[in-house]
């Protein structure tokens, strides 16, 4: 989400001020790296639009900051954002599929959804949290809900909230966990993994049957 502020207080020597957003809200911190372009140097009053991030300590900055009137450039996170938010779509629809033939369990597919619906929730909560200052959620625990099966719902969340969709240390772990979350998935279709799928398969039919 993009928030419209005005440049406060500048510091040009340090390279940092504060933006008051219009409206309600506290002042935001922000440094002169998040100034997408810096072809030039702000000033007090310097009417901007920016969207709300933290820095490695859990502290609230503004970022992709940009001048009123200037347009955000295209860049990498925006572009890997798009490519798991496609994925997951990609993915349930195929979840989805195999479970109308037969070869997943709907309780499966139940687990992704309702694991998604937490996620993005988590990913909310914290997103606000973050804007507000307030307690954090530990980023253990958005990985734990991905690698659960949430990860559909976190993509949406990173791309709908642009929450964590640029911290790159961040997105390599939530990557990985996708990886090992569709490795789990696949393995339910080897040999090894058959008798747990039977075992879910009859779950699922008990579950439906009550």
């Amino acid at each position: 989400m993009r928030y419209q502020g005005r440049i406060a207080s500048w510091n040009d020597e340090r390279g940092f001020g504060f933006i008051t957003p219009i409206g309600d809200g506290r002042r935001v911190f922000v440094h002169i790296n998040s100034i997408s372009g810096r072809h030039r140097r702000p000033i007090e009053n310097d009417m901007v639009a920016y969207e709300i991030g933290t820095d490695a300590n859990g502290r609230v900055r503004a970022e992709r900051v940009v001048f009123a009137g200037e347009r955000l450039p295209w860049n990498a996170s925006f572009q890997l954002g798009y490519v798991a938010l496609t994925f997951a779509g990609i993915f349930l629809v195929v979840l989805a599929g195999a479970v109308v033939f037969g070869k997943l369990p709907s309780l499966i597919l139940w687990l992704y959804f309702v694991a998604s619906a937490v996620a993005f929730v988590a990913y909310s909560l914290d997103k606000s949290a973050a804007k507000q200052g307030r307690w954090r959620t530990q980023e253990s625990t958005l990985h734990l809900f991905g690698l659960v099966g949430g990860w559909p719902g976190a993509a949406v969340a990173q791309s709908l909230l642009r929450h964590k969709s640029r911290k790159q240390s961040f997105q390599v772990v939530f990557w990985f966990t996708i990886v090992l979350n569709c490795s789990a998935l696949g393995w339910l279709f080897s040999p090894s993994g058959a008798v747990v799928l039977r075992a879910i398969f009859e779950m699922s039919r008990e579950l439906t049957n009550r």
